[in-house]
């Protein structure tokens, strides 16, 4: 069966998207979808790029349908893997400023002129993250004055006290709710035994830093990592490259380029043993569960395999921990599992939350599904329908301007081939049980999986400690016994 579907600029000729995942014993299928054996065609459309004076990379996707811009700016190195190791929060905090207030719009203002022109503006650097960001989207005949306001906050922000003061109230609320979110705690102390002193070991502020944190401090981060020289431009929509360059260097030329290397990023140290770590919280009632350890790079030769390897265990409500632990055993409501992949080797992870009482049978099996994905190669039919449904959700992903800039920004970070993304479905298709559990075997290998759970200790510290000797922290994060220094 063969088909022509237009999505924006794209072409599929053939539709080859829904498999069928092999149910648990307590699944019961009534229906097939009819499924097309034949390998999905796309073939995207390349941005138009080129530099502005300063430095900065302009890619241009256009797609005249509809009278819209959307915009996407990263400045790489002004993310939260800036932040000096005692001062975590503070890209965070430069960005969040960044749009209330500049030396001619107060806050106020900003708001009503986006307001006026119906228009869309945001700005944010990740605690893990490489880069700031600043997007946006309007109409067409607004996008001088939307580029305009974005240029103002981007290049001079006010840093008025009073709103630090407002953003340090909010945040140290947020920093109290933090505390009473087991999925948080679980988070957190993950990130820690996981990537030690590494950047990415750092998922929040402390409450020292919002109470310290100056606005000299804010505007020396801004004047030292707000710089073109290494930052992407990516706009899509009814719009040419050349009208495109024009409003970008007449909105951001002034701009500066610095100079000054660019940004690198470290690897963390490599975890070479297990670990088995509890959040002691009294009087939970369930037990919060992430387990998992250092994975891949997003350049891996092994990314196609992980991914379709993580399918297989915790694709969602088909993957293998769903079906074990909800569908046939009735621990809980949901279990998954997700890959990070950056720069940096990012990691795997399983997450679900279970009722104290089943706490033991539940660990019991979610180890018990990674061990089988090691030692049992995936039958036919189950990889086949995980890989299929890989494909079907990059299908549906097409349909989306944002993630065609997305797409775009992450060739040009990574150097990806011209055709990757034309190639992708080709590039699912083809990855083997073979390769699955290769993949498992080198990245899933028990001599360092790292274990850790949010729950009543009282209850569940001894069934950690048949996985191994249990440090304990508290909900404070702060160690209760002999912390290991994280398998490194």
């Amino acid at each position: 069966m063969h088909r022509s579907v237009a999505v924006g600029m794209i072409i599929v000729a053939s539709a080859a998207l829904v498999g069928q995942e092999a149910p648990s014993k307590s699944v019961v299928i009534k229906g097939k979808a009819p499924v097309a054996t034949d390998v999905l065609k796309v073939k995207l459309p390349r941005p138009t790029e080129g530099d502005l004076p300063n430095g900065v990379h302009l890619m241009v996707l256009e797609d005249h349908r509809a009278p819209l811009i959307a915009f996407q700016l990263q400045i790489q190195g002004a993310g939260g893997f800036a932040d000096p190791a005692d001062r975590a929060g503070l890209a965070s905090f430069t960005a969040s400023l960044l749009p209330e207030g500049t030396t001619t719009r107060p806050a106020r203002q900003i708001a009503q002129d986006l307001d006026t022109l119906a228009a869309s503006l945001a700005t944010s650097a990740g605690q893990n993250a490489e880069a700031a960001t600043m997007s946006g989207d309007c109409l067409v005949e607004h996008v001088d004055r939307l580029l305009a306001v974005a240029s103002d906050v981007l290049l001079h922000p006010a840093f008025a006290q009073e709103e630090i003061d407002r953003l340090k109230v909010q945040r140290r609320a947020q920093l109290v709710q933090q505390r009473t979110n087991p999925a948080f705690l679980a988070q957190e102390l993950f990130a820690k035994v996981t990537y030690g002193t590494h950047p990415a070991g750092r998922v929040t502020a402390t409450p020292a830093f919002v109470e310290q944190v100056t606005r000299d401090e804010l505007v020396a981060f801004h004047h030292a990592h707000y710089v073109p020289d290494f930052a992407v431009l990516a706009i899509s929509g009814d719009i040419t490259f050349a009208d495109a360059k024009k409003k970008a260097e007449a909105a951001f030329g002034a701009w500066a380029k610095n100079g000054q290397p660019a940004p690198t990023i470290s690897q963390p140290a490599e975890l070479t043993r297990p670990g088995v770590f509890l959040v002691d919280r009294p009087g939970s009632v369930q037990t919060n569960f992430l387990v998992g350890t250092q994975a891949i790079t997003r350049t891996s030769p092994d990314f196609d395999a992980v991914q379709v390897m993580n399918r297989v265990i915790g694709g969602g409500p088909t993957g293998r921990l769903f079906l074990n632990l909800r569908e046939d055993k009735g621990f809980t409501y949901g279990a998954s599992s997700s890959v990070q992949a950056a720069k940096y080797r990012g990691a795997w992870v399983a997450n679900t939350q279970v009722r104290t009482d089943v706490t033991g049978p539940a660990l019991k099996e979610l180890i018990g599904e990674i061990t089988r994905l090691r030692e049992q190669p995936v039958p036919a039919a189950e990889l086949e329908s995980a890989k299929r449904a890989l494909v079907a959700n990059y299908a549906l992903s097409l349909e989306s301007a944002n993630r065609l800039l997305d797409y775009a920004i992450t060739s040009w970070l990574y150097h990806l081939p011209a055709d990757y993304w034309d190639r992708r479905p080709e590039a699912l298709l083809a990855v083997t049980s073979e390769q699955v559990q290769a993949a498992a075997r080198t990245y899933l290998t028990p001599a360092r999986l790292q274990i850790v759970a949010v729950g009543t200790g009282a209850t569940i510290g001894s069934i950690l400690g048949s996985y191994g000797a249990v440090n304990t922290y508290d909900v404070e994060g702060r160690a209760a016994s002999h912390v290991s220094d994280s398998g490194k």
